[in-house]
């Protein structure tokens, strides 16, 4: 009877122990920025509207160019105001970038015509019919504006990067992946590392070069040392791109990972927000096949090639009906991120037809 009692007591004693290693581990993941907060009562804050109407150079016919669906939106703060650069799409699915400005981060004025879109130029040939997709804006230390874009000629999407003084006025620096064997390749999605500096988002330099994760199933890393002509890690014996994070089967993340903003350097480490998407099967199967959610990893900030850590699950996902229903169902993703006011405001795409925010206080 007495050993009965011992062992008994062992067990709970076993068993405290154990829920608090888990409850530690758990804590442990306070390098992520959590506790965003939909903004219900406004949200979505922008939505496809039929009136704009752009001329075309490339058809030169007048289009209206976002009357299916705007999305994926990119954000910046410039002279007190954010700046919400974002996709649209006509009703040929023609993707342009159009700018829409806000006084408090919520209330946006969109202007009337696109600011990036498919041109007679050298990207033509990479921009058309497709058009172009997913910005991704952050500042230089000089103050030039870079952003990372996907081309889409109806057949493959390419990363891509253009620069501006203004946010209005681009000019196109071509592929980021410029290399022969690189050039045809499905690649998108650039997420630059950067730092919070005097409430303002710069990109920064480790180990003397600029970092960025890319990529649409999983992510690699690219380096630079101007934030225009990128260089692909590669593992020397096989002379492919290293891969720096993975979809996971069995959690939300199982079919894909994409990048999010831009990457965030802090004193833990790289906080990189991305968007996962949930598999056919072998998935988190509490959500609908294929959603789209959004969760954070963290890599070591000397080896931004290093994973330290990786949330277990999600911390935005579809449970709204206009992020539930729409061009794709069943979708949050994540892609443009500001420090505002002394807030946190998070901009992404819902059902890949409309835009919303969520809010955090620092």
């Amino acid at each position: 009877m007495k050993l009965t009692i011992m062992l008994i007591f062992a067990f709970i004693l076993l068993s405290c122990g154990g829920n608090s290693i888990y409850k530690s581990q758990s804590k442990s993941k306070d390098w992520a920025m959590l506790d965003f907060v939909k903004v219900d009562s406004l949200n979505p804050i922008l939505e496809p509207q039929l009136h704009p109407v752009f001329q075309s150079p490339i058809s030169n016919k007048k289009v209206h160019w976002e009357e299916r669906n705007v999305l994926n939106p990119s954000a910046i703060v410039k002279d007190g105001k954010v700046y919400l650069i974002y996709r649209a799409q006509d009703k040929d699915m023609t993707s342009r970038l159009g700018l829409a400005i806000s006084d408090d981060g919520l209330h946006f004025k969109k202007q009337p015509t696109p600011i990036f879109y498919p041109d007679n130029d050298t990207m033509k040939q990479y921009e058309w019919k497709g058009g172009v997709e997913d910005p991704r804006i952050i500042e230089s230390e000089n103050g030039t504006y870079i952003m990372t874009y996907t081309s889409y000629d109806g057949k493959t999407a390419r990363l891509c990067l253009a620069s501006s003084k203004d946010l209005k006025t681009w000019t196109k620096h071509g592929l980021v992946l410029r290399e022969e064997k690189y050039k045809d390749l499905w690649s998108k999605s650039g997420a630059i590392v950067c730092k919070l500096y005097k409430d303002k988002i710069i990109a920064t330099k480790i180990k003397g070069k600029y970092w960025m994760y890319f990529g649409d199933t999983d992510l690699y890393i690219a380096t630079s040392e101007d934030l225009i002509h990128w260089e692909v890690a590669e593992n020397n014996e096989n002379k492919k791109m290293i891969t720096v994070l993975h979809p996971r089967m069995g959690y939300f993340d199982s079919r894909l990972v994409e990048p999010g903003p831009f990457a965030l350097l802090q004193k833990q480490g790289i906080v990189l927000i991305y968007n996962g998407s949930n598999a056919e099967n072998y998935n988190d199967s509490s959500l609908p096949k294929f959603t789209y959610a959004a969760s954070q990893a963290l890599f070591d900030k000397e080896k931004p090639y290093k994973l330290i850590d990786r949330m277990d699950s999600y911390f935005l996902h579809p449970d709204k009906p206009y992020e539930k229903t729409g061009e794709v169902n069943e979708v949050c993703f994540v892609e443009g991120l500001v420090y505002f006011k002394k807030q946190w405001f998070l901009y992404y795409g819902t059902a890949d037809s409309k835009i919303a925010v969520a809010v955090k206080n620092r």
